[in-house]
């Protein structure tokens, strides 16, 4: 079944696959900061940085998915959500464009390791595909704790 969308996303490179977010999902995006590890915290809980006098959380995405961690480039941003009234950081390797998909399909029932728990829909380009991601899981499949 085909779904035609003209939603915007802003699409993001982890580990040299796209993904993509919805827009409205995303608060700003920033250049990586000093991140204060957090002993104890869970693996893909980075620690917490400060964004303009705010403490957040800082999650990388590519532990999140089970991927081994690199060292940040320049090309590594911090894509900031809103969670309620808090603000979490997740650390992605790039950040590529805004777009929109012509065209959305339902994710095959099992996308690699990712299954598709995090995985909302996959979006055509001229590039290729894009898996749209489903934020709320990434959020709270046991990763923050409200």
């Amino acid at each position: 079944m085909t779904v035609v969308n003209q939603e915007q996303f802003v699409e993001i490179g982890i580990a040299g696959e796209r993904y993509a977010f919805r827009i409205q999902d995303i608060r700003e995006i920033i250049k990586m900061q000093q991140i204060t590890e957090i002993p104890n915290s869970k693996p893909y809980l980075l620690g917490v940085f400060n964004l303009r006098g705010t403490v957040a959380p800082a999650v990388s995405l590519r532990k999140r998915f089970g991927l081994p961690e690199i060292p940040f480039t320049n090309s590594s941003r911090i894509v900031i959500v809103n969670d309620g009234d808090a603000m979490v950081g997740l650390i992605v390797d790039q950040v590529y464009q805004v777009t929109s998909f012509r065209e959305i399909q339902p994710p095959p029932e099992r996308i690699g390791g990712l299954e598709n728990r995090y995985v909302a829909g996959i979006g055509k380009t001229g590039d290729g595909l894009v898996s749209l991601l489903k934020l709320e899981r990434i959020m709270y499949d046991d990763i923050i704790h409200r």
